[in-house]
């Protein structure tokens, strides 16, 4: 053994060819942190004074290479000064240069995922092999962040300017096939055949056949671009990438910058330039969001693993209620692999299911995603009925059936009849009581809300809801189904809304008190899309359906009449009662018609200023500033109000779930981290502001608390 460490081992193999494993003791997966870059230094050294050495090859003891940077370190390490990070870069990349300037030929041997600064340890090495079933790619982007492991050079030189912008800044994961033409690896092999590979490189390095100096020059040298091809090539992709990545998430585009910046040095000063980017990039609050959200992820998918591990098998689902709702969720069960029951009472019903799931199959095979063939098998796992014929073999029921709780009451009664005793009931509603749909079933500990967000395949949250009586084992199984379907289930307890419509109709709450008070609804919409939402409060309205938007509003106000219920008539009820339900019919805030990709297009409507001026007896021209507050500081603060009530258990979920639920602005965070950039008692201060506008805007004795504290709900 030449080396032996907690994460890497490094032994000869052969007559001069040695053998670096990372293998990670304790976790998964490798990835690079402190302990991994200090002891690749030690095995660097320790092969440097190896004497007969011929050769290195790098592979994995685990089933992917490296994952990348351990993002664990990331808040700790991005918490110190901007030198500090840029020392502490320029260090790391020592190691990888050392690794690189070793005096013999290397080889790395990709047998799985090498991600973030598991490509780049690749990118160090002279040749790549890479396993027919393995990805590689520089995804730093999505952390708000770009490489910092020497990523931005190496590639650079290695496969050009434009591919190396394309990899950094779309930050994708790419399969061998794009890995080998765009000349990131050197060969495409079956993982068992990817060591012997590995050798041969070397032999015919050593036997003079291949260049393996030059390999190593070619990445510590220049850019070959002339001034015109330099300024071609940067200037334009600085144009697309901004425009692609938006205002609001500058690390691509920071990426290029420094790409070009560097373009003309040599190894040491371009990883200068790269260092000082990525630190710059890393003090961002932008990061810091986006970081943060990937550790939410992480948690939430740690609490889901914990579920899974005592869920029952859920091997046949049924869901009731066909139509758009019922089409997509079996369409999404069926496309992850859990044949699905569609059960209607009409046949018109069936076939507006089956319709919404091979449309959207379709879609799927014309844009490449999925071969004929499969198409028809993922129809085949959705069985239509108008019975319940099969249903004594089905482990899980959706029900989504209309939003009324008598008609509920009436299907999951049935349901639960035709069913066996351990089989799961849930129903997919959006505001009705879970608790109070219990309460006529037999098994209420076998029933829970499974909220699915419209459309089913593109929405990734589901919220799963536990009423008084719901057992674990209930909530378990519909966790790992939506786990199985591709969604990422946060459970919620029992209340008017649940998580996601209780924060969400607050927000509305601040849209209709701007409509009352003078504020033209169009521009509260394009301020609160330059805040980052997706769609202002306006187009949401008509997205949801003015219907929906008033049944809903009308249960929240219900549940919270101190800050939910409206004494005088609202612009919500207004357009209700004109019949303007939003995209649903056409004619909302907004008018609507199919453009040439026959996507329903927005566009204004002369009628709607005297829809308006009946409940707005003023106009005025509200600051940008004021907008966001009056806007952002309701929902805030009922986010607040559902993790001190316990709707939610964490602030990770809080946040998770209107990211996932109602396209939060990610690179803000959620709601709560949105209040630690803020502070908690400057947020008071900006709410104090409001008082007058009702308890929607007043803070909970909690928040003050924390704010004469000091407290964080992060960190």
């Amino acid at each position: 053994m030449i080396y032996e460490g907690k994460a890497i081992t490094v032994k000869e193999i052969e007559d001069g060819i040695s053998l670096l494993t990372f293998d990670l003791q304790g976790e998964s997966v490798n990835k690079f942190n402190r302990l991994t870059i200090t002891e690749l230094a030690e095995a660097t050294e320790a092969l440097r004074g190896h004497k007969g050495l011929k050769g290195v090859v790098v592979t994995s003891g685990k089933d992917g290479f490296i994952v990348g940077a351990d993002i664990t370190e990331f808040q700790s390490l991005f918490a110190g000064s901007e030198e500090a990070l840029v020392a502490t870069n320029l260090e790391a990349n020592k190691v990888f240069s050392a690794f690189e300037d070793l005096p013999v030929p290397t080889v790395i041997a990709i047998n799985g995922i090498a991600l973030g600064g598991g490509f780049e340890m690749c990118l160090a090495a002279d040749y790549r092999v890479m396993a027919d079933s393995a990805k590689v790619g520089l995804p730093e982007v999505k952390l708000g962040i770009f490489p910092g492991f020497g990523g931005t050079v190496r590639l650079s030189r290695l496969i050009g300017a434009d591919n190396a912008i394309e990899w950094i800044c779309a930050g994708a994961e790419k399969r061998p096939e794009a890995a080998l033409k765009d000349g990131a690896v050197d060969a495409v092999l079956p993982k068992d055949k990817l060591i012997d590979a590995a050798k041969a490189i070397i032999a015919q390095a050593n036997e003079g056949k291949l260049d393996y100096k030059a390999r190593k020059e070619e990445k510590k040298g220049k850019l070959l671009l002339n001034p015109m091809e330099s300024m071609m090539t940067f200037e334009t992709a600085k144009g697309y990438v901004a425009g692609m990545a938006g205002r609001n998430y500058p690390a691509p585009v920071e990426a290029i910058k420094a790409i070009q910046k560097h373009a003309g040095m040599g190894r040491e000063k371009a990883l200068e330039v790269e260092a000082k980017g990525f630190a710059r990039m890393a003090k961002t609050s932008v990061a810091e969001s986006l970081i943060g959200l990937f550790l939410n992820d992480q948690e939430l998918k740690k609490k889901a693993k914990e579920y899974e591990a005592t869920a029952a098998e859920v091997k046949l689902a049924a869901v009731l209620g066909a139509g758009i709702m019922g089409g997509g969720v079996a369409y999404q069960s069926a496309l992850k692999g859990t044949p699905i029951i569609m059960k209607d009472i009409a046949d018109a019903g069936i076939q507006l299911g089956l319709n919404e799931a091979k449309n959207l199959l379709t879609k799927r095979v014309s844009k490449g995603k999925m071969k004929a063939d499969k198409m028809a098998d993922v129809l085949n796992a959705i069985t239509p009925t108008l019975n319940y014929g099969d249903f004594k073999n089905v482990d899980l029921v959706v029900e989504a059936v209309v939003e009324n709780p008598k008609v509920k009451d009436i299907v999951l009664r049935e349901v639960e009849d035709q069913v066996r005793e351990d089989t799961i009931l849930t129903s997919n509603t959006s505001t009705i009581s879970i608790t109070s749909l219990a309460k006529n079933l037999k098994r209420p500990e076998n029933f829970c809300g499974m909220h699915f967000f419209n459309p089913v395949h593109m929405m990734p949250l589901v919220e799963v809801i536990r009423g008084e009586k719901t057992g674990e084992k209930a909530i378990a199984t519909t966790v790992a189904y939506a786990k199985a379907m591709g969604k990422t289930p946060i459970v919620v307890n029992d209340c008017p809304g649940f998580l996601v419509n209780r924060i969400l109709f607050p927000y509305f709450g601040g849209f209709i008190g701007l409509v009352r008070d003078g504020a033209d609804f169009q521009k509260v919409d394009k301020v609160m899309e330059r805040f980052g939402w997706p769609m202002g409060p306006a187009y949401l309205l008509d997205v949801v359906g003015m219907d929906t938007a008033k049944h809903a509003g009308d249960v929240m106000a219900d549940g919270f009449p101190d800050r939910m219920k409206y004494t005088d008539k609202t612009i919500i009820d207004v357009m209700f009662e004109e019949d303007r339900f939003g995209q649903k019919n056409d004619k909302g805030f907004y008018q609507y018609a199919l453009d040439r990709k026959g996507k329903k297009k927005k566009s204004a409507d002369d009628a709607v200023p005297a829809l308006i001026a009946q409940v707005q007896k003023t106009e005025k021209d509200f600051s940008d500033e004021e907008i966001i507050e009056r806007m952002m500081v309701p929902l805030c603060i009922e986010t607040v109000r559902c993790l001190e009530d316990n709707i939610v258990e964490t602030p990770a979920e809080a946040d998770m779930g209107l990211i996932f639920g109602i396209g939060f602005p990610p690179f803000r965070g959620g709601a709560l981290r949105y209040i630690d950039s803020i502070g908690m008692a400057e947020f008071c201060k900006i709410a104090d502001k409001y008082a007058d506008l009702g308890a929607l805007y007043h803070p909970t004795d909690g928040m003050r608390e924390m704010a004469k504290q000091g407290k964080k709900f992060f960190g």
